[in-house]
């Protein structure tokens, strides 16, 4: 029979695939307060599970909070959160506060929910347009995304940006980073393993020896590449 392919390892969601949080700073959140509050930087920490470095955050009410830090953070730097906070980086606004053409990273996609998209360091997010209750966002990739005007934003760049352009040098940096998420590094492809191993495996030469497509109606183990797809190969223009 072989053994189960990457993909059924990876979806049984055992221990060897599951990210190790307990070696992580804590989650990321803003304040329940939705009102103004004012807070303190306490701490610039590193922590395992992100890249950019994380900003502890003690605000006037006792409550704190761990967000990514915008470029600039500086230990007990003064920050504001809520209606009628000054428009300046490392302040947290609802979006239908700030201004269009403003870089904001850590946004909401449903408010209240603490920030979930562009918090990779050195990413941002531009508002373009409001739209009545909704707003326009232009993500890193260009696509442009609706979202509610009461979600939060923290105004400016995610700290830590040119992260990718240092070369890893050797392997076993490689190692450290793959292993800070519990991601399965090195891994050969598909294609250079033995029949058992994988549907791919097999032959003296890297071709798969088979089409690369596959039935939605294919049983686990053989439902590898291009699922259901409509057609292969380069556009032609």
């Amino acid at each position: 029979m072989g053994k189960r392919v990457l993909q059924q390892r990876r979806g049984k969601a055992s221990p060897t695939w599951r990210a190790p949080s307990h070696r992580y700073a804590g989650e990321i959140s803003y304040p329940k307060e939705r009102g103004f509050v004012r807070g303190t930087v306490r701490d610039i920490l590193h922590s395992t599970g992100h890249s950019a470095p994380l900003a502890l955050i003690r605000f006037d009410n006792g409550e704190e909070s761990l967000v990514p830090a915008a470029e600039g953070t500086l230990v007990d730097q003064k920050v504001c959160c809520g209606p009628g906070a000054e428009h300046r980086e490392g302040n947290i606004l609802t979006l239908s506060e700030i201004s269009d053409g403003t870089a904001i990273c850590n946004i909401e996609i449903r408010p209240g929910d603490g920030g979930r998209i562009i918090r990779a360091s050195g990413s941002y997010a531009y508002l373009t347009s409001k739209e009545g209750k909704m707003v326009n966002v232009r993500l890193p990739s260009g696509a442009v995304k609706r979202l509610s005007a009461l979600c939060r934003a923290t105004i400016g760049v995610s700290a830590g940006g040119g992260r990718i352009e240092k070369p890893l040098i050797k392997a076993g940096t490689k190692h450290y980073k793959m292993h800070a998420r519990n991601l399965r590094w090195p891994r050969s492809s598909a294609s250079a393993r033995n029949p058992v191993d994988h549907p791919f495996g097999g032959g003296g030469h890297t071709h798969l020896g088979k089409s690369q497509t596959i039935s939605h109606d294919a049983p686990p183990g053989r439902k590898v590449g291009s699922i259901a797809a409509r057609r292969m190969g380069k556009g032609k223009k």
